[in-house]
């Protein structure tokens, strides 16, 4: 696969505005998307979908309770019909109606509950495109998301892509092996669909147009930490947050044999390492150069997992967080 000349592996990033925490009422907004309305949706821990109302000079913000997944929802996608998608690492991919005025539970409906008679498990990020497609992610097929740092730490590479078009029953295996298949993104032209590979530091794109049709290679890799949920935005960049910095012991274990790895693994479900206070966002236009290298040490708000751009600001989301964090857009460097 072809190595992109960028890498932000040696280069210090540029510091990143204070973080502004809003409280939701619920832990773990893992993913983050914004609606035609400018409102915030995020799914929690209690498997709640939530869609917050940002603070302005008319008032402070609000917090709505639009459904209930009976899961835990990861990644979401919007859609221009109002309804909105959800990965739920328990259910499978799922389709919610908002109910009118947000009040109560919208009404859900599993779009994706299993891949050739096998349960869908740990189904992780999704996006949607112009024609109904849907391109989403599941991170492996070995552990769920309670185990997620076994995943990382095996190295299993059983993380996979699929599609789903519109009319079909059944969704296809797009990519496989991957190392914790996380954040997906199309293009804005949709001539591929960009994945970040968790495990391997790396945002990779599968070609879907064009003589290149069908072929997969790297958009940008040797990323300083473990990319987690894409988004693009207006301008065409891919937005990920990295949601824990690269270890050299982990590095090294990673070259370990597979025995090593395993064993590693089994001790990773019992010993859980806490996350490092410690933030990273990259940004990345759609030839792989990194335009936005911003971090933060000494957060105060730990694990991000997500970064959507909106109107100047950035909505970010966490694995373990009780709110999501706002902070301003510091302008692209020269």
């Amino acid at each position: 696969m072809r190595r992109p000349a960028t890498s932000t592996r040696a280069t210090p990033p540029r510091p990143l505005p204070p973080l502004r925490m809003l409280r939701i009422g619920g832990s773990g907004p893992e993913d983050v998307v914004v609606d035609a309305a400018g409102r915030v949706l995020t799914g929690t821990a209690d498997g709640r979908i939530r869609r917050i109302t940002l603070p302005g000079p008319r008032g402070g913000a609000r917090v709505e309770e639009i459904a209930r997944t009976g899961g835990r929802p990861l990644g979401l996608e919007t859609l221009p019909d109002g309804r909105l998608l959800v990965c739920d690492a328990e259910r499978g991919l799922l389709r919610i109606t908002p109910e009118n005025g947000g009040v109560t539970r919208g009404r859900t409906e599993v779009l994706v509950g299993s891949v050739a008679g096998a349960p869908l498990k740990f189904c992780s990020n999704v996006t949607a495109a112009a024609d109904g497609t849907l391109y989403f992610t599941a991170s492996s097929l070995r552990y769920g998301l309670r185990d997620w740092q076994a995943d990382i730490v095996e190295h299993s590479g059983t993380g996979r892509l699929l599609r789903l078009r519109p009319g079909d029953g059944e969704p296809e295996v797009l990519l496989d092996d991957l190392q914790f298949a996380n954040g997906v993104a199309l293009a804005a032209d949709e001539s591929y669909v960009a994945v970040a590979e968790t495990g391997a530091y790396r945002l990779i794109r599968l070609w879907l147009t064009g003589p290149r049709s069908g072929a997969r290679d790297t958009l940008t890799d040797d990323l300083p930490g473990f990319p987690d949920n894409l988004s693009r935005s207006a301008d065409g960049t891919f937005w990920t947050a990295l949601a824990a910095p690269r270890t050299a012991p982990l590095e090294w274990l990673h070259r370990a044999p597979a025995a090593v790895r395993r064993g590693a693994a089994a001790a990773a479900t019992r010993l859980r390492v806490p996350p490092r206070r410690v933030a990273r966002l990259i940004g990345v236009d759609a030839g792989g150069r990194i335009t936005h290298d911003l971090g933060r040490h000494g957060t105060g708000y730990r694990m991000i997992t997500s970064v959507y751009e909106h109107e100047g600001t950035l909505v970010l989301g966490s694995l373990l967080e009780p709110g999501i964090a706002l902070c301003e857009l510091p302008p692209s460097p020269a």
